[in-house]
């Protein structure tokens, strides 16, 4: 890969460049006279300001500052906290973020404005470590019919205020707004100019998705030969997915020397969102040939991934790379029967590496009697050849019928039908919930023979029932999952739930299907405590 290389008179301000990515060569006890790009890849996050922009999506302070603790648990370079000046509770935010996480720099976004950037600084007043993001639209769309300018003013602007900024702070962050569409020569000369002026980093934004990878690419390779002072500064990406590429370009962009990628967790953000942290992480980790690494905790992904997702409330699509539901199930039978041969066949990252217990072999009508005999030896069932096939006949009709197999199916096929053996059971449960009234559930559990009875409330039906059980079981559960699916269709509609419940650092699966949701749910969260060792 290409290193940016220039000659430097002096070492004066080592540790200033080494921060920012740079470091002297040694050789032979000789310091060379040359400064290289590091092979370090800085993650800025953004799921607190870009991400955020999402309608429906907005978090209060409290809610942020976990989401800030979280994505500072993954070690991450840096956190955007916010807009200040485009509310009091953004203000806030930033102000709040900056005094509860520590390690990661806090930048907040300014335009190139100076109540902007005064603002900006006095939300940054707590942080440790501070960053100011000013920029400008310079694509001929933003400078005709946002600011019906020309390029020469919008230039003025874009100096003035990185030398504004560069009053309050030393880490300065100019954005290129809708580089992607902005012509290359144009963009190389605010490049240059903000450069001398004195950002330390210049944020090249595909902000409508439209660049496709090699045009984007090409854009940073121009930066990179073309711009004087290149290597005073890092490149950032800045990609969005309108058309499905932000992951693509910001990668084409790395391959190419830009060395800071603005990110966010799950990949939200405004329209088709922005590009995944957990995407450019595991890519980079998954292509060490690149040369190219990140500081992520990569173990830490899948818990912050449910917390932002639970916080925010956006769903993550089954299929969704690397924290989907689905990233690491496997249900055709020829892929079934390969990962349990060796995992490599089909799976190219350990899902341990992002915080998954293990990849899961999924029972449908698609699975073999490879998938078939692993369930059942995990039941503690082995079964001869000839006894397999004729349960692998019962199973087919099944899935085709059920479309999801449970435990208790693949038991009741084998003759071994643990239904009755269940340590737990629910022997009933009532609940009251409505409009103006607190949702109240009152449980009855037989547990091995003996009868427990309890009663709590909740914030829902649900909850309230689920809370009568933990009264009853006594034990430091963690509600990972929860997930309803409607089966059938009309209002007396077939519900099934699916929850994952973490204990003593295991995580169980329980299902359940009834036309009642609650019921169901409680039947699911049953269904996992009853796969506990004790």
């Amino acid at each position: 890969m290409r290193k940016c290389v220039c000659d430097t008179q002096n070492i004066e301000g080592l540790s200033h460049w080494y921060e920012k990515g740079l470091f002297l060569l040694k050789e032979n006890s000789i310091i060379k006279k040359k400064l290289y790009m590091a092979e370090r890849l800085y993650i800025f996050d953004t799921t607190l300001r870009d991400g955020e922009q999402v309608p429906g999506c907005q978090l209060n302070t409290v809610e942020k500052i976990e989401v800030a603790k979280a994505i500072e648990s993954l070690g991450v370079d840096v956190i955007e906290a916010g807009f200040p000046i485009s509310s009091p509770g953004d203000f806030k935010s930033v102000e709040e973020i900056s005094k509860a996480v520590s390690l990661p720099v806090i930048c907040a976004l300014t335009r190139s404005v100076q109540k902007d950037i005064d603002v900006a600084f006095d939300a940054l007043k707590y942080a440790k470590l501070k960053r100011i993001h000013t920029g400008i639209g310079t694509s001929d769309y933003h400078i005709q019919y946002k600011f019906n300018s020309n390029q020469e003013e919008i230039m003025q602007r874009a100096v003035a205020a990185v030398k504004y900024a560069k009053r309050y702070v030393e880490d300065v962050e100019f954005y290129c707004e809708d580089a992607g569409r902005t012509d290359n020569v144009y963009l190389a000369r605010i490049v240059e100019a903000v450069i001398k002026a004195g950002a330390t980093v210049v944020n090249i934004p595909d902000t409508t998705g439209y660049c496709l990878p090699t045009e984007y690419a090409e854009k940073i390779n121009f930066l990179m030969e073309n711009v004087n002072g290149i290597h005073n500064a890092i490149i950032s990406t800045h990609c969005h997915n309108d058309l499905g590429m932000a992951t693509a370009n910001t990668m084409a962009g790395i391959m190419s020397g830009a060395r800071q990628v603005e990110v966010t967790i799950n990949g939200i953000g405004e329209r088709a969102g922005n590009t995944a942290l957990e995407e450019i992480v595991m890519t980079l980790r998954s292509h060490k040939e690149l040369g190219v690494d990140t500081n992520i905790n990569s173990k830490n992904i899948s818990s912050v991934s449910r917390i932002v997702s639970n916080l925010m409330n956006m769903p993550i699509q089954a299929n969704k790379a690397i924290v989907g539901r689905n990233a690491f199930a496997h249900s055709s039978g020829i892929h079934q029967d390969g990962v349990l041969k060796n995992i490599k066949t089909y799976e190219i990252i350990d899902p341990k590496d992002v915080g998954i217990d293990d990849n899961s072999i999924e029972l449908t009508a698609r699975s073999g009697r490879a998938a078939l005999k692993y369930h059942l030896q995990s039941l503690g069932i082995e079964l001869s050849q000839e006894k397999l096939d004729k349960v692998y006949e019962g199973f087919l009709k099944v899935a085709d019928s059920k479309k999801y197999v449970t435990d208790d199916d693949l038991l009741m096929l084998a003759g071994k039908d643990r239904v009755d053996t269940h340590r737990i059971k629910l022997d009933y449960l009532y609940v009251t919930s409505g409009v103006g009234v607190d949702p109240k559930a009152t449980i009855g559990l037989d547990i091995a023979g003996e009868k427990f009875e309890a009663e709590s409330s909740g914030d829902g039906p649900v909850d309230a029932a689920i809370n009568a059980l933990k009264k009853i079981v006594n034990k430091k559960m963690v509600l990972q999952e929860f997930l309803i699916q409607a089966i059938t269709k009309g209002s007396d509609d077939v519900g099934k739930v699916h929850m994952r419940v973490e204990y003593n650092g295991n995580v169980y699966s329980g299902f359940a299907a009834n036309t009642d949701i609650v019921a169901a749910s409680v039947s699911a969260y049953i269904d996992a405590l009853n796969k506990f060792p004790d």
